[in-house]
Order: C-alpha cells, then structure tokens, then sequence
C-alpha cells in the first residue's frame, strides 16, 4: 500500500492517482499536526471571548440571524450533518470519496478551519482502514460547498448513515463495530466545516484530468493511424511548419503524429500522388487536437490551484480575526470543467469525422464502408454511426454547466457553480470518447488490413495495430462488433493504448 503524506507541500493531480487504485495509507507530517492544534486553539480563544461566530453561536444560511446559546452549540453541528444529508442517486466511486477526503485534509492542515486534530485523525482512521462513506452523487449545486455529499461524508464519520467497508455496503455502526473505530462527536464549528468547501467537486476535476491526459495522447495516435491508412500527407505535420504557431498543444500534436509516421511505407507510397490538401480533420490535427490539449493545461492549472487553496467557511485567521468569504464556491472547479468538457467533445467530433471519411471508401484502395464485399457486407457503416452517436451526445453535454444557476437557501446563495454537474456529464462525456476513438483505431486497422497489409507500417502505429489485431477479426467480415469496441475502448481506458505507443517511442 502507498503512503501519501499530508502537509503543506504543494500537490498536483498526479498525487492522488493511487487513490483511485485503491486503499492508500494516509500520513500527517509533523508540522500539519502542528497547524491544527494551533488553529484549534485560537478558535477556542475566539468562542471564550464571546464573539459572533458564523455557523458556531449563528444558525446557517438565511437563518444566520439566529442567534445559538452555548448549551445548543454541539447539538447544533449534528442537526446540520444530519439536515444537509439529503442527497440522493448512485454512490460515488470509492476513487472520489477518498480523494474528497484527502482533499478535506490538506485544506484542515493549513490551519484555518479550527477544527480538532481529532477530526483530522478520524478521516485518516476511515481512509487508512479503507472505511468509504456513501455519498449519493446528486444533491450538490457546487456552492456553500458541496454541501449534500459532504453531509452524507460527516454522517459516515460521526457514525451514521452508510459505508462500504470490505467491498460491501452496510450501516455506518456496523461497519465501525467490525473495524473497532468509534465515531466523531462534533465540536462547535466542526459539522459545518466538514461539509464546507470544494471538495467533492475538486475529486471530480482531478479524476477527469488524470483521465484526460491519457485521451488527448491516444487522440494523437489514432488521428496518426487515420492519417496514415487514408493516404494523407504526412509533410502537414512537420516541425517546421508548426513552429511559426506559438501554441505548445499544436506543436506537440504535430510532433507526436509525424513521429508515429516515421518508417510508413504507407506514407511512402503516395509520395508523388499530387493531392494539394487532406480535409481539416486530417490536416488540421495539430490545430484542433492542439487548441483542446491547451485548454485541458489550462483548465490543470485552475485545478491544481483549487487543491492547494483554502476551502472553508468562516475561516479562523492567525491574528485570530474570524472571516466569512466564498471559499467553498467551486466557479473555478465548474468553469475548469466545462473547458475540459468542450475539449474532449471536440476531440470526439473530429474523430468522428475521420471515421466518416473512411465510409466514403477511396477509388482504388479501398471500398465504401471499409466492406470487403460491398453489398454482400456492410463493413463498418453502423460503427460510424454509433460513433456519430456520441459525438452528438457529447455535443448537447458539453453544454457549460457553470452558466447556469439557480438560487439556493432562501437566495443567501443566489449565483452557485453548478460545479458536480459539470463534473458528472464530464465522465460521460470521455466515456463516449473512448468509444469514438475506439472506433477508428478499429476501422483505420479494418483498411490496413484491406489495403496496406504488405507496406510497413509507422513506428508508432505498427505496435498499435498489431494489438488491435489481437482483438478484431477482420478475416471474418460482417460480423458482431460491440465486443470489440467495448475492448479497444477499454484499452484505451486503461492507458495500454499509450503504453504500447510509448513503449516505442516519446509522445509529448
């Protein structure tokens, strides 16, 4: 099991990889014990002195005018975990429940939340134990924090509600009686911070990214086999060219086609063939599948500044002042991936667009529909058209999320991020794009296979497509092609598509 330390460091997506593979043992460094204890107390100074606080002596939201007296102060934490549980739908993958939490911790280890070290300590108890709260996926519009599937987190940890522990699901006191841990009892201030912030909505981003990368490189390579098997030129891809563009995306798109080229005898072969120009979804990878791979850095960027923020309310500065901001509002989180949605979108459109010039067959190479007996067989026709499916599904959920709102608790909350349901129609959205793009790695190798299986392949398409082989049969010819698909897709999934390009060569 891997050990991730939780400190003050700065962290990047890549860091939280292991939690999506499973149980990771948690660690607090010595100076984020420090910082709570410190936080804690200054807190405890503020609540001594008799001042207003937020959320401590107030109730929440509209109801902040109501003033709490102190004897109600810890029944007021519980009614808020227990009234703010109100999601609803699927539980969320353990992967994302474990990275909220983590997240949860590297806000409470800066030293701004006030609360115990003993909370700290208990999540890390959950996590290093693997104990997962159910959280249903509905229920958050991304502002106030995630206020629903934190509550359904808190529940969980104050021993209540549900959690997956040994691979099954079952009541939060059964689960803590099997492990022998006792649940949290809430101290002031200390439900409202566990169910403040972004962190549901930052797991979402950092999934999708982590995700993402992988799908912008196997964009690239199966945009290069298509390139390739349709006899387009590979000349448009030439560093040269590329360099009078000042976008990075564009320059390595263009580097990573022309370097999985290189050795084609395919290419070679219509060297003097006198086309003047492919269409845009061939010659234009580099700029599109370049504009998409700088936003995707772009959104990284704003994502990676959300984990290392802040993100709490109120908080409890170091000269001891209580300030209520918006730090639990995720517009950056719902923004990031309304970019990253577009991005992967418009990687499924042009895919698929590759995939339609191969139906159209090419005189003299290769029939329409990639058949091997046109009329007799159909070949590839409904391939491209499930594609072309969910390119225009991925088209309608690209749609921002982040501009849409709708007024919340009492319109206290009047404009909120909407950020989890960006994050959720974000997921579909790269599933279907795994699909596409499994689609033309399986139909650019279906005209290889007819056309081109005496040239020599690229030195990064070569390894491609005698694994696609392994998969496909394309000796037998019309036949049941969802098992295929949902297998190159899963490989695509899994990184083994890259993996295998990269085992021969650098992709950028």
């Amino acid at each position: 099991m891997e050990t991730l330390r939780i400190s003050t460091r700065t962290y990047t997506a890549g860091d939280f990889a292991p939690l999506f593979s499973g149980p990771t043992r948690i660690k607090l460094a010595g100076s984020s014990v420090k910082n709570l204890n410190q936080s804690h107390k200054r807190l405890q100074e503020i609540i001594a002195s008799g001042k207003t606080i937020y959320g401590v002596n107030t109730g929440f939201g509209n109801l902040s005018h109501i003033h709490i007296d102190q004897e109600d102060q810890f029944t007021l934490q519980l009614n808020l975990v227990r009234s703010h549980a109100a999601g609803v739908g699927a539980p969320l993958e353990p992967g994302l429940v474990r990275t909220t939490m983590v997240l949860k911790l590297l806000t409470y280890v800066k030293g701004f939340s006030g609360v115990r070290l003993a909370v700290a300590e208990k999540m890390i108890q959950f996590l290093n134990r693997d104990i997962i709260p159910v959280i249903p996926e509905k229920g958050s519009v991304g502002a106030s924090g995630d206020l629903a599937p934190l509550a359904h987190l808190a529940l969980a940890i104050i021993g209540e509600g549900h959690v997956f522990y040994n691979g099954r699901k079952m009541r939060t006191a059964a689960a803590l009686k099997k492990a022998r841990v006792t649940p949290l009892q809430l101290h002031p201030k200390e439900g409202l911070s566990l169910i403040n912030g972004t962190q549901v909505s930052t797991a979402m981003a950092i999934k999708a990214l982590l995700a993402g990368h992988n799908l912008a490189a196997c964009a690239d390579v199966t945009g290069a086999l298509a390139v390739e098997n349709s006899l387009s030129s590979r000349n448009v891809f030439r560093r040269d060219i590329h360099e009078l563009k000042a976008h990075k995306g564009q320059r390595d798109a263009a580097r990573n086609v022309f370097k999985m080229l290189r050795g084609s005898k395919i290419v070679g072969s219509h060297s003097d063939c006198g086309k003047v120009q492919d269409p845009y979804s061939f010659r234009c990878i580099p700029h599109i599948h370049g504009a998409c791979r700088d936003s995707i850095s772009g959104a990284a960027q704003m994502i990676h500044n959300e984990i290392n923020s802040v993100s709490d309310n109120p908080l409890i500065l170091t000269n001891s002042e209580v300030v209520s901001s918006g730090h639990f509002h995720a517009e950056h989180m719902a923004q990031a991936m309304d970019i990253l949605a577009i991005s992967f979108a418009e990687l499924g459109a042009i895919a698929e667009r590759r995939i339609y010039y191969f139906m159209k067959g090419l005189p003299d190479v290769f029939p329409p529909f990639v058949a091997a007996k046109p009329g007799l067989e159909s070949g590839y026709m409904m391939a491209h058209v499930t594609a072309s499916a969910l390119a225009s599904e991925n088209k309608t959920l690209a749609h921002p999320a982040s501009i849409d709102s709708l007024p919340t608790s009492g319109s206290q909350e009047d404009l909120v991020s909407m950020a989890p349901w960006a994050g959720r129609k974000l997921f579909q959205i790269q599933k279907n794009l795994e699909i596409i793009l499994a689609i033309e790695l399986l139909v650019a190798t279906a005209v290889n296979h007819l056309a081109f299986k005496n040239l020599t392949p690229g030195k990064g398409t070569k390894p491609i497509m005698d694994l696609v082989h392994t998969i496909c049969d394309f000796e037998s010819g019309d036949r049941v092609l969802s098992r295929e698909i949902e297998t190159l897709s899963e490989k695509i999934g899994s990184g083994e598509i890259q993996k295998t390009v990269t085992s021969h060569l650098k992709l950028d």
